[in-house]
């Protein structure tokens, strides 16, 4: 091992997290920060690859693609699922579909009910505005114009996206002009971090203007092993060069923000984690802590493909991938709901609504069984927007996705091993509410996609009307065709004193340890109910906050 430079803070990950994390503490002259990324770190625009600053694909999230860390996982048992998350400066947000929604007031008035007082939205909402710049309606009382994140919509849209705005107001419901403000759920312009056809990454929005400050350090390339520890105190990182080569630094405060896969594993093999599971392994327990790994959440998520008619465009304003989604919660003992929360078939075990704590709102007020349904229609074909490549007669497709799931995940080490990838299972399906909820959401984008208005760009749906209709049929379909949203979040959560599976506390310090802090979606107390790239940006504004005002 060589090296033993000493920083003020290092930031490991310089992803959604990560990169807002490492430039706001930098602003402080005083303050030496190094960030430590796995991937390239470009230091300008032009050395992103082309592809990834496209909006009109996702080429990144192609399991080969050299920027894509593709950890394998099992949604169920006999489901395997190659989970993509960016390897490069801005993580993921280099690599996603450009989705850039804020987690709803509702979510983060949860978090704030269950002991993280700092995370209500009136607490947030300051953050919200300071990290945009929203061409449509920034600024106001809730938004803002001058952030490092471009915010954007596409008004008044494709064919398809008026189609579908259109059917879902005749399916029943209501519009939702501004997704990332404080309004009842509907259909409406989907918020997008896009510029001129650009994806904006926080490695653009955030680093790239502070790469030229003395006390900013940023270095790509470097693979981050593990915490160092003296006692419980976390001293520094070891990390490996491209090369291979081992280093150390030291740092008065250590900050994961590697992802809600990588921080939970650099916690676990650093000897933060369930005693036994690390006793297990051979591995040094500096704090036994439970919760690490322990019960993350995502969006299950299936493709609904329908055939668009001739002559329909592929592809929207500024090569855009999507435009517009429709959010809808559905009560699945509503006498009109067709069956859906109908038993389970023989033999089924109910291992339960969920291996954690239940998701804010999976029951009704009237304890009525929820489902909260998302279905963003894509403006090309899944095929073109992983490859580049024009697929001509393929279907387009719904990506529709359940909001609020009861099933909780788990990721484990599988070796001491700091190179070896973790056993990610999400335990998808595993109670029948969650099917319940799947079916829900089936049938609830089938009902759009069957209103009169979409008939207009749609010859139909590929999955026949039949399988819709019956639960075992379409239960089967659903657990073989079924994806995820890429939206994993919990894996070191944070919560009270008096939370025994919290990993964090509301500030990201990790608990039982000094020196150490999380801050990525890994410390959400669950999955928002819109996909958390936004929010990611927020966890690394607020722990940056916390960080400069102690």
């Amino acid at each position: 091992m060589t090296g033993q430079e000493s920083y003020d803070v290092v930031v490991v990950g310089g992803g959604g997290s990560g990169a807002p994390l490492a430039a706001r503490l930098s602003e402080d002259a005083g303050r030496r920060v190094l960030l430590l990324e796995a991937g390239p770190a470009p230091v300008c625009a032009a050395g992103f690859p082309a592809e990834l600053l496209e909006a009109g694909t996702i080429r990144g999230a192609d399991p080969a693609h050299p920027q894509n860390w593709a950890f394998d996982s099992h949604l169920t048992p006999t489901r395997p699922y190659s989970v993509a998350r960016g390897r490069i400066l801005g993580g993921s947000t280099t690599t996603n579909g450009g989705y850039f929604v804020r987690a709803r007031r509702a979510d983060l008035d949860d978090w704030a009910a269950s002991g993280n007082e700092q995370w209500g939205w009136a607490e947030c909402l300051p953050f919200w505005r300071a990290l945009e710049s929203d061409e449509q309606f920034g600024p106001d009382a809730l938004h803002g114009d001058s952030g490092p994140m471009p915010v954007s919509r596409v008004l008044p849209g494709h064919p398809v996206t008026a189609a579908f705005s259109a059917a879902s107001a005749q399916a029943g419901f209501r519009a939702e002009p501004d997704k990332n403000g404080d309004e009842t759920e509907g259909h409406g312009p989907l918020p997008m971090n896009v510029r001129d056809g650009v994806r904006w990454n926080t490695g653009l929005a955030y680093l790239l203007p502070a790469l030229g400050r003395p006390n900013l350090e940023v270095r790509g390339g470097s693979t981050v092993r593990r915490v160092l520890f003296t006692g419980t105190l976390a001293v520094g990182v070891e990390f490996a060069d491209q090369a291979g080569a081992v280093h150390a630094v030291r740092a008065r405060e250590v900050v994961l923000a590697a992802g809600a896969v990588l921080s939970p594993q650099l916690l676990l093999v650093s000897g933060v984690g369930p005693r036994a599971e690390l006793e297990r392994l051979g591995i040094e327990v500096v704090a036994d802590s439970p919760g690490v790994g322990a019960g993350f959440s995502d969006h299950p998520q299936v493709q609904l493909a329908w055939r668009p008619r001739p002559g329909v465009p592929l592809g929207a304003a500024e090569g855009r991938a999507m435009e517009s989604a429709l959010n809808a919660t559905v009560a699945l003992d509503d006498p009109g709901g067709r069956g859906l929360l109908a038993p389970p078939a023989h033999g089924r075990s109910d291992r339960g609504e969920h291996a954690g704590r239940p998701h804010p709102h999976a029951v009704g007020r009237g304890g009525e069984l929820l489902a909260e349904v998302e279905v963003l229609p894509m403006l090309k074909p899944m095929g073109t927007l992983l490859s580049g490549r024009d697929e001509p007669g393929a279907p387009l497709v719904f990506l529709v996705a359940v909001q609020n799931p009861g099933s909780r995940g788990r990721i484990r080490l599988t070796s001491a091993d700091p190179a070896a990838r973790p056993a990610i299972d999400y335990d998808y399906l595993a109670s029948p509410a969650d099917r319940a909820r799947m079916r829900a959401a089936v049938r609830l984008a089938a009902r759009v996609a069957e209103a009169p208005a979409f008939a207009e760009v749609s010859t139909g749906l590929e999955l026949d009307a039949a399988v819709r209709a019956d639960d075992d049929a379409l239960d089967a379909w659903v657990a073989a065709t079924l994806g995820t949203a890429l939206h994993l979040s919990g894996s070191a959560r944070m919560g009270p004193d008096d939370d025994p599976g919290a990993v964090v506390d509301q500030w990201g310090r990790v608990r039982g340890v000094s020196g150490l802090r999380v801050a990525d979606t890994s410390i959400l107390p669950a999955v928002p109910r819109r996909g958390p790239a936004a929010t990611a940006v927020l966890v690394g504004e607020r722990i940056a906050a916390f960080l400069r005002a102690e």
